[in-house]
């Protein structure tokens, strides 16, 4: 994968990144996760973006340049990972929602609980950057120079597994079709729509 694919408003990266695998190499061995669930995330057009009013020392990294990874403590449990994208200066970047583990599976279920499913080691935001290890100090990391957390581009997904749909437990512009995934993929995580959810106009 390179710049020139990810430099794109998110809602149409975001489908191109189902397929891709994220890679992280540790100390302890290497995990791979094809990734199988995106959102996209507008910037400042998008009432559900972190980017939505504007730079911050927390956001920063969404104003890109694209390829680097934007990654933020979700509810104070959780890390979650975007990727970059848009051109340097405009906020944009996609949610990895969910994905496949293909290389390091113990690693990954070491991280995650002997007891979850293979299926569930990446299913959910949070669950795939435990499984990946990820964590705040790869905030702002160049996915695109390779090793240790690199993207890579995989197997070209056929249009007909890509499903579209609203995004997962946001409050604002929850209606917005900007979530993509694999249909029937066991991976991907279930929808739930927010209790604070309101009717939105938008994308």
């Amino acid at each position: 994968m390179n710049v020139v694919k990810l430099a794109h408003p998110a809602e149409e990266v975001a489908p191109k990144l189902l397929g891709a695998i994220l890679i992280h190499e540790t100390p302890e061995g290497t995990v791979s996760i094809t990734i199988t669930e995106t959102e996209a995330y507008s910037g400042t057009a998008d009432p559900a973006s972190h980017a939505y009013r504007g730079r911050t020392p927390r956001n920063a990294v969404m104003f890109g340049p694209a390829g680097h990874l934007y990654v933020y403590r979700s509810h104070g449990l959780h890390w979650c990972a975007n990727i970059v994208t848009g051109t340097d200066g405009i906020a944009s970047a996609v949610l990895i929602r969910a994905g496949r583990v293909i290389e390091g599976e113990d690693l990954a279920r070491k991280r995650r609980g002997a007891k979850v499913e293979s299926a569930g080691l990446a299913r959910g935001p949070g669950n795939f950057c435990q499984a990946l290890g990820i964590t705040a100090v790869h905030n702002g990391v160049d996915l695109l120079k390779g090793a240790p957390v690199a993207l890579s581009e995989g197997e070209p997904v056929p249009a007909a597994l890509i499903r579209v749909g609203p995004r997962v437990g946001v409050s604002r512009a929850h209606d917005w079709q900007h979530r993509f995934y694999l249909a029937g993929d066991p991976t991907v995580s279930a929808y739930r729509l927010s209790p604070r959810a309101k009717p939105s106009a938008g994308a």
